[in-house]
């Protein structure tokens, strides 16, 4: 029997154990092929050179044997997955069953749904297309001119607001004139004719501020209010935006999703009884690859392993509450909840769990082994996107910009030379005076200011 044998079985099995899931379309594809869709996170996407860069770092830890690539899987109705064409026939057995789990949990899961039905379903048809669009855009303007605008949008490719509507208008319009005043009666338009009194000084109209409020969506603020923003520029900031859109589901559903996934495909081969046992054991291996809890057979981790996290944690609650409680977690959570409400004491320290710290001189220390804070070191990463809290303030009347890094609800600090290089990127989208207010290590005031006619001229200095 060959893999499409397998997958025609694999598919009534797991329908008969209460999977519900979009169609797959699997394709085996070379190695080389597989690591471009890894790195550029899409079969077809906007060229742009950090993926080059990417593409380096993924090669060199793969040659080394850090990482490797069974699978990628894309979301959406059909969903897409791509196995590599070197994968042993038990590995592609493995995957098969893999993506089957995440295309149960895909149509599952309420975020991944919420954020589908704004960005559809096919949205590999809709990053080819934007890739041809691009194209065309580098023949009319250049490729310096496009790269000005993609290294600023993707510099900023976190900074959503996933709890808006991805297709969000913009503000409302201020009202364009004042109401008329109210007319007067005789006897007071003759009070105010009498000499001494003062002529009523009518109030100038109000200008609304914008943003009217602090504004989280820093690619769809851009798009919309930047003052010289062609629209050209404009549809690859709003590109890139769809993109984050497509992919925040995916990031606050790591463990859950890789954790449900691993779950069910081992138990659809344990269930797989048309499977020869010689395939079956090889298999098995390679289930324990996946979920080992430690890198490169080390006996410590410094960091969690989602597909063992979360394997260990769906198993525990199968185990105690039963695999409906199981599919209702499924569908209510994300890894805030997932984590917050299902690492147990009992299971973090039967999995070694703790939060640690590294030191300057290379020492690293172990914090703590209680549980909210294990649990919260575990998200940390995951909060905003992954990146620090930004938001618009305020747009003054010369359309210079003046942003705040939100540092008490994030509680990340900002590494200020790094902020100064994205300030680069967008200052030369924005094309006017920007600031950026935030702390340094210490607590204090500090303030990123960049000038796009002089990008050199940018300082870091007590705010």
């Amino acid at each position: 029997m060959n893999l499409d044998d397998y997958t025609e079985q694999l598919q009534p099995l797991a329908a008969s154990l209460g999977l519900d899931y979009y169609p797959v379309d699997f394709e085996l594809v070379p190695q080389n092929f597989m690591l471009e869709i890894a790195v550029y996170g899409m079969p077809v996407r906007m060229h742009h050179w950090s993926f080059g860069l990417r593409y380096i770092h993924q090669l060199l830890h793969q040659n080394m044997g850090h990482s490797r690539i069974f699978e990628v899987m894309f979301p959406g109705n059909p969903c897409r997955a791509y196995m590599m064409d070197r994968n042993s026939l038990a590995e592609n057995a493995l995957v098969t069953a893999h993506v089957i789990g995440h295309a149960d949990f895909v149509k599952r899961n309420e975020l991944f749904a919420r954020f589908m039905r704004m960005a559809g379903g096919h949205i590999l048809e809709q990053s080819a297309a934007r890739a041809h669009n691009l194209e065309n855009a580098l023949l009319r303007h250049g490729q310096q001119a496009v790269e000005t605008v993609l290294d600023a949008a993707l510099a900023l490719e976190p900074h959503i607001d996933v709890h808006q509507r991805l297709y969000r208008p913009p503000y409302s319009a201020p009202p364009q004139d004042q109401p008329p005043p109210p007319r007067q009666d005789a006897f007071r338009q003759r009070y105010h004719q009498l000499p001494g009194e003062p002529t009523p000084i009518p109030a100038a109209p109000s200008r609304r501020a914008i943003p009217p409020h602090p504004e989280q969506d820093l690619l769809w603020f851009i798009a919309h209010y930047a003052p010289e923003l062609q629209d050209w520029e404009r549809d690859i900031f709003l590109a890139v935006r769809e993109e984050a859109f497509y992919f925040f589901p995916v990031h606050a559903c790591q463990i859950m999703n890789e954790g449900w996934a691993s779950y069910w495909h081992a138990r659809l081969l344990r269930e797989a009884d048309f499977l020869p046992h010689e395939l079956y054991l090889q298999a098995l291996r390679a289930h324990s690859d996946v979920v080992r809890p430690y890198d490169n057979e080390q006996q410590l981790a410094l960091s969690i392993n989602p597909y063992h996290l979360g394997f260990c944690i769906w198993e525990d609650i199968i185990e105690r509450e039963g695999i409906e409680a199981a599919r209702r977690v499924c569908a209510e959570e994300d890894d805030f909840g997932f984590i917050r409400n299902y690492l147990s004491p009992a299971l973090a320290d039967k999995l070694d769990l703790f939060s640690y710290q590294e030191r300057k001189d290379g020492e690293t220390r172990v914090l703590s082994r209680d549980i909210h804070e294990v649990r919260e070191a575990i998200l940390a990463p995951k909060y905003n996107y992954g990146a620090p809290c930004i938001v618009v303030e305020q747009m003054n009347d010369d359309f210079s910009l003046v942003l705040r890094h939100d540092h008490a609800r994030d509680g990340r600090g900002l590494d200020l030379a790094q902020s100064e290089q994205v300030m680069h990127y967008v200052a030369r989208v924005w094309r006017r005076p920007m600031t950026l207010r935030t702390v340094d290590f210490r607590g204090a005031p500090r303030s990123v200011e960049v000038k796009p006619a002089d990008s050199a001229r940018t300082s870091a200095k007590p705010a």
